[in-house]
């Protein structure tokens, strides 16, 4: 997927790592964003046959920790591609 993304201009980063900073102290927790896209967009890559609100919800959190709006949860167990799509935005 990354490279058919770069492959078209874009810039592509893989396993992009997100700290938390509290009180000014920055704490490495190992969380990693599958692909960030432009510096803009979140995509989380999944393979399960559901996806749970749990997939969801991390999304979210990276959105909110990257300081990002937009991310795409990809679910790759399916018959259609297009059904394994979910948007979600940060306070738009």
């Amino acid at each position: 997927m990354a490279f058919e993304l770069a492959k078209r201009g874009l810039d592509v980063r893989r396993q992009v790592p997100i700290a938390i900073e509290y009180e000014s102290v920055k704490l490495d927790v190992g969380y990693r964003i599958d692909l960030l896209v432009g510096e803009l967009v979140v995509i989380e890559l999944k393979a399960v046959d559901v996806v749970q609100p749990i997939h969801r919800a991390q999304l979210l959190s990276y959105l909110k920790l990257a300081k990002l709006r937009l991310g795409y949860l990809l679910n790759f167990n399916v018959v259609h591609m297009r059904d394994g799509i979910k948007r979600i935005a940060n306070n738009l």
